[in-house]
């Protein structure tokens, strides 16, 4: 602001000069002692004279006026710079590119207490450490007898005979939603059958039991079978015969799945459970997946489930953890000192999870009593030995032989109750396997059970019958944690079932489809979000009607097929080609769909006018940004014609809750072609050639890139203009042949420079940082930050590895080289073409296999900051060949690593040097880091991939695997199916200022708030929706801008998902806002960021209590909370902090005394945690309001289940204001009025209103749940979008007597029966601005 008061001082004192000197000029002209003649005659000279005066002072008149006009535009220019705009980049005399510096300041301000979290708490430490168990362990692999990955099993007989031994026999199927056969068809030739048979033989007897988990299986048998066959199936729910468990949509993969993807089928699988059955899942079953992540335990806890089961991990870690009773445990996350992660889970001790492997040690005798394997069927028992049927004669013997593979299973466990999985892939697919099984079994049983002297009860049970008996034989209750049962942290990666077949091949297989998955991933998170904000305007101003409505069904299916790709045959790239390209058109067709979604909700949201909206799916008012010709081809930029018209209106938008400085790019068949804003302000633009190869163009389209600032969440509309003025400002562009005689094919626009030999090593630079590359590979090889004297070694290799020659060879499953890797050596050297431009340079290096360009951006902030890198790989022509990129540096990383899980934490790793290579290979699905005291080198990646270090300063990632042999995992292919891939990561280089060995001893690490950031940039690209109609008079558009200012750098809005209907294609009035709060790391440098935001755990600074008043609510007793309390974990994010009484006294510097109330401590707590989850202008107001308070709200319903509408408010604070909250007394038990339902099983808690100021601008009714705490710190709140504010009193309090803080920047209210009372005069009211405004 002051700025801007001194540009526009400056130019009126111009104006004035040049206006004072046109005045002095006239008069000179008027006193001028020539032009006074006698007798009114004037000589013809002297006329002459005149005239010539008179053409001088129009030639000055000209000259003054375009001095005014360019004072204005300087202004004007400099004025819109002020607010945002970016600076138009200019050339200096040594030939670079310079951008201006930013004018408008920006600034990150980090709260010290949000350092503390990663520095780490003072907890417990856990009694097993997986990276310690690792460094623990020999791997040996010693034979073991009948259990030949473990040991012989030894007991006494008498040793049940004080604790009898409970057994539970576990029913169970596993349905794979796709692998050898596709989703559709195991639903038709199995899974229909085994459920249509699950009906009816479950009626026959109560005592027996089943489980059941895909729920993309069991919801589409559910749309087609009989209301009586419903009607059954809730019957058998109830009175526990059937178990839903965990309730995903599918059995997720938890290498490579993105967590948004993990909760996103976990809510689908959740609501279609409540919605259809009404049941919440309790227990978690995960048999299948090939290795175990920590995240899906955490995302299990705060879904309320208490237990959990694990099956594939290392046959040595089992081995080790049977040996010390130590298969079950409590599962805690690394970052959580008080234990409030901890997730009860057991883990099945051997080879698999079919029967022969579960009933005890040797795979001999339990596959005697599969019974589906009896004489005469399709399947009989490898070891020579069949089952035999259970009779009266032979009962006796059995059931003995059974009973001591019961008795060695529990000796591996702590408790006397033993948990039996009877099932295996699509088993009880025929009613013959129901009767055999469970006929059999309860002879069995019914002997065990009548002999005392066995000291045996036996049955079946659930799964949560097990835990639950458990949880009763050790006296606690389910969740908490049984006394003298360990406690773990770590996850369970990497996978072998037998000697060194490491299951760390499909961290890489099918890259496209991980690619694609993470595309869908993005599209559907923009269209969940513009879709809601679009429906509840519409909703508001009375245009639902010509709303597309409709669209949510696409939404819908969308969910489901992301959900469906998150199966742990899908994602992973492990199931047969057919299966892998259904998948791949499940998502191209919801990519395709979701695509529409954003162009219907982008149309009506940048409208000037909502009432002109028409919606026309033969003619979409805006075009896709790219196409795809079918699902195994990479997408097609669109290009914009603009044709016979001036100009062509864009729309770009930013997916991201912080507010983004970005190059667009826009590919245009003008040459003469400028962008301007909205307000038609010219943006800073690069003009390129559109490269269809490594030598030649693209005739007759050119790449326009426009740097422009995207807003929060935004739309912003820009205009393509065509201009035959000043040329857009143009690449240069040298292109190295490397002594290749290859025709070259050019545009006249752009300069460029051809080489037949190769070059001498060159670099790229920008204000950050100095990339250098090799002039005869074009490969990185070192990088400078700005500042730093010398250059930081950071060079790039291609690699190949080979398989080996043995039997066992890689496949779509396993890791299996023939040792260390090779160079890639291609046929020819490389084609290196050199861009360099004011808004980005380049290096594209073109091999035989593989080509691959870093982009280094001229743009202030996050984008600046670090090396675009994508690769286009194409191995097709290779054979058993696998390529890997590596990087190589001076970091001193010793033989540490990191890696993402999930996208959601860092794990540490350790290469383990006594283990083959392909051990220490490891998921990657966002990012993986080295590092020393000094550096730290980040590499982020768009789609997950395999990573490993193999040796100090090293970091490298596998691209594509083809192999052309099967790995013996069941798949029976290899992958031969090898599409064009293209692979896109940044690199990111930063400097370590606080780092010290012992905080890096520690097993838990984080990225830093930058790496957030750029991770987010390179996941969330802005989409450019250009208009697709050439229209001579188009509607009046303008930016939407939905939040005025960005949220806290720490927070991201996961998803803002509208929930469906009871007609599952509509949506409803609700929606679900997921925040994510980050955990980082305040160790690394943070200098030149360029975004404008705070962490300070979400809240302003406290003032002095002498700056507000205190008020009192009129709804029952007050209650006020703030964020910057004392009281134990106050100092962390996500911590709950102490209770505050009510009306509790300020401290000095604005803090709150900390005193216990039996009434409030709950909601104090509550209140605490919502504050420290919200932006500092979000208010929360914790509030039970009945029927009286708000007129025109009546209560839905009251008692457990029931929805409760509540007020509406906005109560944006000011900087003089604390946190507050009204507070409530508790009517009852904790959830026992206005509880609603939850997403995921969370728990029953009280209904509660999230009020928004001006930076939100939504009003909202409903339902606030606190889904977890931590450096993944979920809120889920389930609201309904009422309002978009618009007017003075849109988002005034509607209950009468609550005040509201009224500050410049943000939504206020100066009504009469609103007093400010909080703030010290009237100043800051005024008229809330227009969120299209």
């Amino acid at each position: 602001m002051k700025l801007k008061k001194q540009v526009t001082v400056c130019g009126a004192a111009i104006f004035c000069v040049a206006v004072f000197s046109l005045y002095l000029m006239l008069d000179r002209v008027q006193h001028d002692p020539t032009r006074h003649q006698s007798g009114g005659n004037f000589p013809r000279s002297q006329i002459s004279v005149l005239q010539n005066r008179i053409e001088q002072l129009e030639q000055l008149l000209e000259e003054n006026h375009e001095i005014i006009s360019h004072i204005k535009d300087s202004v004007l220019e400099l004025t819109a710079h002020t607010e945002g705009q970016p600076a138009l980049p200019h050339h200096t005399p040594n030939g670079s590119w310079v951008l201006p510096p930013e004018s408008r300041p920006s600034f990150l301000s980090v709260s010290p207490q949000d350092c503390q979290f990663a520095l780490g708490g003072k907890g417990q430490s856990p009694d097993l450490q997986m990276m310690a168990v690792y460094s623990l362990l020999p791997f040996d692999n010693q034979d073991g007898g009948v259990w030949k990955q473990g040991f012989d099993i030894t007991y006494e007989p008498n040793e049940w005979d004080m604790e009898p031994l409970q057994v539970f026999v576990v029913p169970h199927s596993h349905n794979d939603p796709g692998w050898i056969k596709t989703f559709d068809k195991y639903y038709y030739d199995q899974t229909q059958h085994i459920l249509n048979s699950m009906v009816l033989k479950m009626q026959e007897d109560p005592r027996r039991r089943f489980i059941w988990s895909e729920i993309s299986f069991f919801s589409k048998w559910w749309d087609n079978i009989s209301a009586q066959k419903r009607a059954a199936v809730r019957r058998l729910v109830g009175n526990g015969q059937l178990e839903m468990v965990t309730g995903g949509w599918v059995m997720p993969d938890e290498a490579n799945s993105h967590y948004f993807a993990m909760i996103d089928q976990l809510i689908e699988g959740h609501q279609w459970l409540e919605k259809n059955i009404g049941v919440t899942p309790r227990s978690g079953w995960a048999v299948d997946p090939f290795g175990y992540s920590s995240t899906m335990p955490y995302l299990l806890k705060r879904s309320n489930l208490t237990g959990m089961l694990i099956q594939r991990v290392h046959y040595a870690i089992k081995k080790h953890f049977a040996a010390t009773q130590n298969l079950e445990f409590m599962w805690r996350q690394t970052w959580d000192p008080d234990a409030s992660t901890d997730i009860f889970c057991h883990m099945m001790p051997f080879y698999s999870y079919d029967v022969p492997h579960t009933c005890g040690p040797d795979p001999k005798i339990c596959c005697q009593f599969d019974f589906k394997r009896l004489p005469g069927g399709r399947i009989n028992c490898p070891w020579k030995v069949p089952p035999r049927a259970i009779t009266d004669a032979n009962v006796a013997e059995r059931a003995q032989l059974l009973l001591d593979q019961y008795r060695k299973k529990s000796k591996l466990y702590r408790s006397k109750v033993l948990l039996v999985p009877l099932g295996d892939d699509f088993r009880y697919d025929k009613p013959q396997e129901w009767d055999a099984q469970f006929l059999n079994y309860q002879r069995i049983f019914d002997f065990l059970n009548s002999q005392p002297n066995l000291h045996v009860q036996a049955q079946f049970g659930t799964l949560s019958d097990y835990f639950d008996a458990l949880y009763k034989k050790v006296g606690i209750v389910p969740g908490m944690r049984p006394p003298g049962f360990p406690v773990l942290t770590g996850d369970f990666f990497s996978y072998a079932d037998r000697e060194d077949h490491y299951w760390t091949g499909y961290f890489t297989s099918r890259p496209f489809y991980k690619s694609l998955d993470r595309v869908l991933e993005a599209h559907l998170r923009g269209a969940e979000i513009l879709f809601s904000l679009a429906l509840a305007h519409a909703r508001r101003t009375g245009t639902d009607g010509r709303y597309p409505v409709s669209d949510y069904a696409l939404l819908s299916n969308a969910r489901r097929n992301l959900g469906l790709f998150q199966h742990h045959d899908a994602i992973t790239g492990t199931a047969k080609e057919a299966v892998a390209v259904d998948y791949g058109s499940r998502l191209l067709h919801s990519l395709t769909n979701l695509k529409r979604v954003i162009i219907n909700a982008a149309h009506y949201l940048v409208l000037w006018d909502k009432n002109t909206y028409h919606h026309d799916p033969a003619a979409p008012f805006l075009g896709m940004d790219d196409m795809r010709a079918s699902q195994d081809s990479l997408p097609e930029k669109t290009v914009v014609k603009l044709g016979a018209l001036p100009s062509r209106f864009l729309v770009v938008f930013n997916p991201l809750e912080q507010e983004r400085l970005s190059v667009v790019p826009v590919l245009v068949d003008s040459l003469h072609t400028h962008v301007l804003s909205e307000e038609g302000q010219p943006l800073p633009c690069q003009l390129s050639a559109h490269w269809g190869s490594a030598t030649n163009v693209v005739p007759d389209v050119y790449q326009v890139s426009v740097l422009a600032r995207l807003p929060a969440l935004g739309l912003r509309v820009l205009q393509l203009h065509k201009s035959f003025g000043r040329p857009t400002l143009a690449s240069s562009v040298r292109l190295y042949l490397h002594g290749r005689d290859l025709p070259v094919h050019q545009q006249e626009a752009v300069p460029l420079h051809v080489f037949p030999a190769a070059a001498n090593d060159f670099c790229l630079e920008n204000q950050h940082l100095r990339a250098c590359f090799s002039g005869r590979s074009g490969l990185l090889q070192s990088i400078r930050q700005a500042g730093e004297e010398q250059e930081q070694r950071v060079s790039s290799e291609f690699l190949v590895y080979g398989t080996r020659t043995s039997k066992d060879k890689s496949g779509a499953y396993l890791f299996l080289p023939d040792g260390e890797a090779k160079p890639y050596i291609p046929k020819d050297p490389p084609v290196v073409r050199v861009t360099e431009g004011p808004l980005f340079s380049e290096v594209a290096s073109y091999y035989q296999h593989v080509q691959i360009m870093v982009r280094l951006y001229n743009v202030p902030g996050v984008e600046g900051l670090s090396l675009e890198v994508t690769c286009l790989v194409d191995i097709r022509d290779h054979t058993n060949k696998e390529l890997a990129l590596r990087f190589s540096t001076d970091i001193e990383s010793d033989d540490t690593f990191f890696t993402d899980l999930n996208g959601f934490q860092i794990q540490p790793r350790r290469y383990q040097r006594k283990l083959p290579l392909q051990a220490n290979f490891y998921p990657m699905p966002t990012m993986a880091y080295i590092q020393d005291l000094r550096s730290r080198l980040t590499l982020h990646t768009a789609q997950a991939l395999g990573v490993s270090s193999l040796a100090s300063g090293q970091l490298e990632v596998v691209l594509d695997r083809r192999l052309m042999q099967d790995d013996n995992r069941g798949l029976g292919q290899g992958l031969k199916d090898n599409k064009r891939t293209c692979n896109r990561f940044r690199l990111l280089l930063e400097r370590r200022s606080t780092a010290n060995k012992v905080q890096d001893g520690r097993p838990v690490s984080f990225p830093s708030l930058l790496s957030h950031l750029t991770s987010m940039h390179l996941n969330a690209e802005a989409l450019v929706l250009p208009m697709a109609q050439e229209k001579p008079s188009p509607p009046a558009l303008r930016s939407f801008l939905p939040l005025s200012t960005t949220l806290p750098c720490d927070f991201h809005i996961l998803n803002l998902r509208t929930l469906q209907a009871e007609d599952d294609s509509l949506p409803s009035a609700e929606a679900a806002l997921i925040l994510h709060r980050k955990g980082f790391d305040c160790s690394l440098e943070a200098k030149n960021l360029g975004f404008n935001c705070t962490t300070s755990q979400g809240r302003p600074p406290t003032a002095p209590a002498s700056t507000w008043t205190p008020w009192k609510s009129p709804l029952s007793a007050s209650a006020w909370c703030s964020v910057s309390g004392s009281g134990r974990g106050a100092d962390r994010p996500g911590s709950m902090g102490a209770a505050l009484s009510p009306a509790a006294p300020a401290q000095p510097g604005g803090g709150w005394a900390s005193t216990p109330a039996a009434g409030e401590q709950a909601l104090g707590r509550r209140c605490r945690t919502l504050q420290r989850l919200l932006p500092s202008n979000l208010l929360v107001l914790c509030s039970q309001i009945s029927e009286a308070a708000v007129a025109g709200l009546p209560v839905a319903g009251a008692g457990h289940g029931s929805r409760q509408r509540v007020g509406k408010a906005a109560l944006p604070c000011s900087h003089g204001c604390p946190w507050r909250c009204t507070g409530w007394a508790p009517p009852g038990p904790w959830g026992s009025t206005g509880a609603a339902r939850s997403l995921v099983g969370l728990g029953q808690l009280p209904e509660e209103l999230l009020c928004t100021g001006d930076r939100a601008r939504l009003e909202l009714v409903g339902n606030t749940r606190l889904f977890s705490k931590g450096p993944g710190l979920f809120l889920i709140e389930v609201f309904t979008l009422v309002a978009w504010g618009s007017g003075n009193d849109a988002l005034v309090p509607k209950v009468p007597g609550q005040q509201v803080c009224g500050v410049p920047g943000a939504l206020g209210s100066c009504h009469q029966e609103h007093p400010l009372s909080c703030c010290e005069d009237r100043r800051g009211c005024h008229t809330p601005r227009d969120p299209w405004g």
